[in-house]
């Protein structure tokens, strides 16, 4: 897909066209299937598209060797990072732990009934109109097309998003900058400052990155490094790739849209599009913040064109983008039923030395690239005086470096982008956006879901700056190509090794590719039912034990797509609320289907359940008492039996 579309985008985007290919066909890709499963559709409809392009750039001769030869730098940066995100997935590949259940549960039902809105494994009856499913989509679709299977797919879309995210990264890299074009790559390297204030206080590794990311009290700050290695194939971590291509085409937009023909203005207004539109499908949280930041573009590329006759012309972005962004995917929202919550001011803010420890290496950098400006004006410092007084005394730390960055004179694209991300950790430091975590964990999705962007963006920012620090004459002379590449090789190399000799797996490693390989050793009860019902196509819904959330139980749901009566009740209860008392009555419902054999037959009529499942969590979560009428036995082995109803 990425082949078929790079020569369409070489015209506006030259050099940069065979990177931007690689997100940009991957979002068209999943906006095309998409519609395929809204109107019941085949979803390998969606290729034609690709393949129609390929056949085109073809007859017209737009692909020669030495053409694909050229762009083997950006081929090889999405090989090495895809490679080496491989390497980790292949150490800890298990889905037995954290949100993995529910990442697969999305992605198996997705490929199993490939329909918009996806059915909801863990609610039967219902469907997944009440979450930003989009992701688990995109993945599903790839493996619906290459015949992969949910098991496999579920430890190739990290390594997907990983080896896009730096393919992306490294182009923004090259487009703002002469040297060290690589550096912006450390954002999904580096951990925070909190990983090494756990290393002195001599906890272990799997502590250390674990607790780095619970350092400020009751949210999380996870960074990409401790994200990609934990492993959940997770709205916020999948998100990553996009946030990072719509970067890129606000800075390329910003830079070249003077330069740039009509043709070439409307493909950045589409991409962008593409980009946004797909944000509050993927994880809405990010729209929340690049729907801000692309008008804040848009004004930038109106403001830089005020003077000239092309002024007209610079309106284009701010007309179009937003509306088309909407348009993209408008009937998502016409079905959509969420909970949304509502903004209030931060009762309780960060601790300083806290917010220090998740963001100080940042804050750190920027102090030390402004420390001259901050000589030359201290009177800006009073700016943070009010934050301070008013309790808010990590946003006064943000604050510092972000008046500096404003006042200066001349701002550059390093600096534009560490306005925007000081910014996010000042409103996040102020307002939350309620949700139904309670009271102690008031604004821990806002904190967890807002720091993953700024970490992009700030780190883009910070290591923008060290590298035109870097670059400047006399600091650090330019070494010869065939240095680079045997330090590269080196570097390569040893991170490739690293998975097998540290504990990466966190103690989940089983050496596969395969999600539920793990099944045959510690569940083999339940790994022949699984590969059984895998087998099975229809419209299928079934009964399992109900144990509660981030268990083993509503393990069979996860596992083979087939929705369940309820799955982890506390998930589906922060996504639909409690309407018509569900929440008691689902639970209750599955212990009297098991227990009380009376009962068993009109609660699954009740639910239009066909398979009924008794393994060992069945047997030891309920006192089994199943009936033997109106029951056909169609699986037994090791332990486990499945039951179908045909009433």
């Amino acid at each position: 897909m990425q082949l078929s579309l790079y020569p369409a985008l070489k015209k506006t985007f030259k050099s940069f066209a065979f990177p931007v290919a690689f997100a940009a066909s991957l979002l068209l890709f999943t906006l095309f299937s998409w519609y395929c499963g809204l109107f019941a559709l085949p979803v390998h409809l969606a290729l034609l598209p690709f393949a129609a392009l390929f056949a085109f750039h073809v007859y017209r001769r737009e692909y020669s060797i030495d053409g694909l030869k050229s762009e083997w730098r950006w081929e090889l940066v999405f090989l090495v990072f895809f490679f080496l995100m491989l390497d980790i997935r292949f150490v800890n590949p298990t889905i037995s732990y954290a949100e993995k259940f529910m990442d697969h549960a999305f992605l198996a039902s997705i490929m199993r009934t490939p329909v918009v809105p996806p059915l909801d494994p863990w609610f039967s009856g219902g469907t997944l109109n009440v979450y930003y499913y989009l992701g688990y989509w995109i993945f599903g679709s790839l493996g619906i097309v290459s015949g992969v299977p949910s098991n496999i797919v579920f430890n190739l879309g990290l390594p997907t998003v990983f080896g896009i995210t730096a393919v992306t990264l490294y182009a923004l890299g090259t487009l703002i900058l002469d040297r060290f074009r690589w550096l912006p790559l450390l954002v999904l390297f580096i951990p925070n400052p909190s990983f090494f204030y756990q290393a002195i206080l001599g906890k272990g590794l799997n502590a250390m990155l674990w607790d780095s990311t619970r350092t400020i009290t009751n949210t999380i700050n996870e960074y990409p490094l401790f994200s990609f290695i934990w492993g959940d194939l997770h709205p916020h971590v999948i998100s990553l790739f996009n946030q990072a291509f719509l970067l890129f085409i606000l800075v390329f937009a910003y830079k070249r849209w003077e330069s740039l023909e009509l043709r070439g203005r409307w493909l950045i207004c589409i991409l962008a599009a593409v980009s946004l539109g797909s944000m509050p499908l993927i994880n809405t949280w990010d729209v929340l913040l690049y729907a801000p930041i692309t008008l804040f573009f848009g004004v930038l590329i109106l403001w830089r064109n005020r003077a000239t006759v092309k002024q007209s012309l610079a309106w284009q972005f701010l007309v179009t983008v937003p509306p088309l962004a909407i348009l993209c995917y408008v009937p998502f929202y016409l079905v959509l039923k969420t909970n949304t919550g509502s903004i209030a001011l931060v009762h309780m803010p960060s601790d300083p030395f806290q917010f220090l420890l998740a963001n100080g290496i940042f804050i750190v950098i920027f102090i030390a690239l402004l420390a001259r400006e901050i000589i030359k004006r201290p009177y800006l410092l009073l700016v943070a005086v009010p934050f301070a007084i008013a309790g808010y005394s990590a946003a006064a730390i943000a604050v510092i470096p972000l008046i500096y960055f404003i006042a200066k004179k001349h701002r550059d694209i390093p600096d534009l982008l560490a306005i925007i991300g000081l910014g996010i950790l000042v409103i996040v430091e102020i307002i939350y956006l309620s949700d139904s975590m309670g009271e102690t964990y008031f604004r821990m999705n806002t904190v967890f879901k807002c720091y993953l962007p700024a970490w992009i963006i700030l780190g883009t920012a910070a290591f923008s700056m060290v590298a035109q620090w870097f670059a400047k004459p006399g600091r650090i002379p330019k070494i010869p190509p065939w240095r680079t590449a045997v330090v590269a090789v080196l570097v390569i190399g040893t991170l490739f090794v690293i998975p097998f000799f540290v504990p990466l797996d966190l103690n989940y490693g089983s050496r596969s590719l395969d999600g539920l390989a793990y099944l045959d050793a510690q569940h083999p009860g339940d790994a022949g039912a699984v590969a059984y019902l895998r087998t099975l196509t229809g419209n299928e819904r079934l009964v399992e034990s109900e144990g509660g959330d981030y268990t083993y139980y509503s393990r069979i749901s996860s596992f083979t797509g087939i929705p369940a009566i309820i799955g982890m009740p506390f998930h589906e209860y922060m996504w639909r609320g409690d309407g018509n008392g569900w929440y008691s009555t689902r639970v209750a419902d599955i212990k009297t289907l098991y227990e009380q054999p009376d009962q068993t037959i009109p609660l699954l009529k009740k639910y239009n359940t066909t398979l009924l499942y008794v393994g060992d969590s069945e047997r030891t979560r309920y006192t089994v008492n199943i009936p033997t009428r109106n029951l056909t036995q169609i699986y037994s082995n090791d332990g486990t039996e499945i039951y179908r109803f045909n009433g």
